[in-house]
């Protein structure tokens, strides 16, 4: 089995990534966050990965951080949850919001991500909310942004990149970023801030 991937980055898309390692190339399903986390082209990346194998289907599932990969397995252990539905999981929401969600039984919260009905939604509490009570929720990049408030500027920016069809893992990622770069809060400047991010990873 492929545990760890390492070499030169062919291609990437939102959703997978070419890499090739050993002379060979090796698609990787990927969720939004380690996307988002993608360097150049033809430059060095590295994924922890998980291989899934089920009868005659063999495919490799990528992602930047140990914490992504074992918090993906975790959801493959909830019953109806496949490895597509998992990815789904892990884009819809950044990490740390998709463990608190789970965590307080935020059924709400959980059916805005696209594929996830209420019944996956409660599967999901009941079965993964214990196991998930000592999971790492906060990064350390994370804990220098204080967290985005309803009705603040920063959450009016983050509904605004949302209304121009980014994924909301993606916004919020560099919401993150444009806010530590301009701490001053002041809706122009983060709204810039972030959609030059924001292309600079999907469309470079």
């Amino acid at each position: 089995m492929i545990a760890h991937l390492r070499g030169r980055l062919l291609s990437k898309a939102p959703n997978r990534v070419i890499i090739e390692a050993g002379g060979v190339g090796y698609e990787v399903s990927i969720p939004v966050s380690t996307f988002y986390e993608m360097g150049d082209l033809d430059g060095e990346v590295s994924l922890h990965v998980y291989s899934y194998v089920r009868e005659e289907t063999f495919s490799l599932f990528g992602f930047r951080t140990a914490r992504e990969k074992s918090l993906f397995e975790k959801l493959l252990s909830v019953s109806g949850v496949g490895p597509k539905l998992a990815i789904t999981l892990l884009s819809g929401l950044e990490l740390p919001d998709l463990v608190s969600a789970i965590r307080k039984g935020d059924v709400a919260r959980l059916v805005c991500i696209p594929g996830v009905g209420r019944k996956t939604a409660e599967r999901l509490i009941v079965e993964l909310r214990e196991k998930l009570a000592t999971f790492a929720l906060e990064e350390p990049e994370r804990e220098r942004t204080p967290a985005i408030a309803p009705g603040s500027v920063a959450d009016d920016v983050l509904s605004a990149l949302v209304n121009l069809g980014y994924g909301r893992a993606a916004a919020e990622s560099a919401l993150r970023e444009a806010r530590v770069a301009n701490p001053d809060e002041d809706f122009e400047n983060w709204l810039r801030g972030s959609l030059r991010l924001l292309a600079r990873k999907f469309f470079h």
